[in-house]
């Protein structure tokens, strides 16, 4: 017996037109963020010494072209075309061998270069902060709630003999960044504030790497938040795994007076210690991460006083965690009584250990932050020179930048404000539209029917609103 075919779907007939039709054109909601920040101007004057006086693209505009298009989901600089089919949303922009002749020149100097940028990303920044005014990262910020910057090394794996791509410790071959980022706690995302390309082959806890990155993260914040000079202060807090757990790191972190919250690797008397700590019932329940109610199955103690912490910096504490592992965990040599014992080390002289140990274990947002530039072309280096690909670090940095902004200043009040580069393309960003001139202005009539067309229209005016009345 024969069954008729059946679709689900309407199958409309299929051609190619000149239609006013506009794709992407949520992505006005980043194109007017970088007016409101005033990036496009900070950028440009920043870049000015390595663009020719009758060049044809600014070496600024080439970067945001670049950055936008990492926003939106390209991958290479010849995504590009994306925007290039829509000039009347992002304006006139260069070719690929144009863009690729621009980032050799920038690479030639790219140390001077990079510094350059980080100048106008700061700019940005504090206009950004700003315009958020309640809801910036920075507002209500002390040492009882400090700004909680996050450090992580992540690895990419390169997928040809870019140059100094070397083995990594997982037996894989690439590079192994270090980064810093900026969290905006369980109401935002975060925002990078550095990331420092290192050959595959770099050392996880490199106390001068951890140094380096913490310092170009603090040039990155704005001065009202340092000391005199530049130094930290005790309302930034430096939050790492283990890996920063090194004494010159934490000395260096106390001389800058910042706060930490570290990973700290227990001695192998631990078993003696905890015994000791079991027989003085010092364990106190740990907060859960959602409601911080009480977590089940999982307890902290203090154990500075039973360690011989020479050469530590004075002042620092240790505090332990254990923990039934989850059903199919693996064991591990370290695990103790059946128990998942871990430690990280701060000098935060008050607080109840459980809040200050629920503050330690919020540092996995930052596998989210990392996992969100890969997002936005951190997965892949595409580019041949280690110079080059430091620039493309700063063009990932300057797209993860314009959304955390947007979303800060345009998304608040709205689960969009936490929302991801995925589902903000497929959300906001790829909204359908059409781009008219009438009276002499361009308008971008968005797609009633889009689902998030009024939000992209909110976001949109509380931009412009918000720049009009600073």
């Amino acid at each position: 017996m024969s069954h008729p075919t059946l679709f689900f779907y309407p199958r409309p007939r299929v051609d190619i037109a000149e239609v006013p039709a506009l794709s992407h054109a949520g992505a006005v909601l980043l194109t007017d963020t970088i007016h409101a920040t005033g990036l496009a101007a900070s950028l440009r004057e920043a870049l000015d010494p390595w663009t020719k006086p009758l060049a044809e693209h600014h070496a600024a505009k080439v970067l945001l072209d670049l950055a936008l298009t990492l926003a939106i989901g390209g991958e290479h600089a010849s995504d590009t075309d994306l925007l290039r089919c829509e000039p009347g949303l992002f304006g006139d922009v260069a070719s690929t061998p144009t863009i690729s002749r621009t980032l050799t020149t920038l690479a030639q100097d790219a140390p001077t270069v990079i510094e350059a940028i980080s100048k106008a990303r700061r700019a940005a920044r504090e206009r950004a902060w700003t315009l958020a005014g309640a809801h910036s990262p920075a507002a209500g910020v002390s040492a009882k709630s400090p700004l909680v910057v996050d450090l992580d090394a992540t690895l990419i794996t390169a997928h040809s003999e870019k140059e100094q791509a070397a083995p990594t410790f997982k037996r894989g071959f690439g590079y192994h960044p270090l980064c810093a980022f900026l969290d905006h706690g369980s109401d935002g995302t975060g925002e990078p504030l550095a990331i420092q390309l290192r050959p595959g082959n770099a050392g996880s806890n490199t106390a001068a790497d951890h140094i380096t990155v913490t310092r170009q993260a603090l040039a990155q914040l704005p001065a009202g938040l340092l000391a005199r000079g530049g130094r930290g202060s005790k309302k930034i807090l430096i939050r790492t795994d283990g890996a920063g757990g090194t004494k010159d790191f934490l000395a260096w972190l106390q001389r800058q007076r910042l706060a930490y919250s570290v990973g700290f690797t227990l001695p192998a008397s631990t078993p003696d210690l905890l015994k000791r700590l079991d027989e003085a019932k010092a364990w106190t329940p740990a907060y859960d991460s959602e409601d911080e109610g009480i977590r089940e199955g999982t307890w902290v103690a203090e154990l500075t006083g039973l360690l011989d912490l020479q050469g530590w910096p004075p002042g620092m504490r240790v505090i332990v965690r254990k923990e039934r592992p989850h059903p199919g965990a693996q064991l591990r040599i370290t695990d103790h009584e059946g128990m998942r014992i871990t430690a990280f080390a701060t000098n935060s002289p008050r607080g109840q250990l459980p809040v200050l140990e629920l503050r330690h274990r919020r540092r996995a947002r930052c596998e989210d932050r990392i996992r969100n530039a890969k997002d936005m072309g951190l997965e892949k280096f595409p580019l041949q020179g280690f110079a080059q690909n430091q620039l493309w670090c700063q063009i990932i940095q300057l797209a993860s930048e314009l959304v955390a902004w947007m979303q800060t200043i345009a998304l608040t009040g709205h689960d969009a404000r936490k929302w991801e580069p995925k589902r903000l393309r497929a959300r906001l960003f790829e909204i359908p539209a059409t781009l008219v001139r009438r009276a002499r202005h361009k308008v971008l009539h968005l797609a009633e029917h889009a689902p998030e067309a009024v939000r992209v229209l909110t976001g949109v005016n509380r931009l412009r609103t918000t720049v009009a009345q600073t």
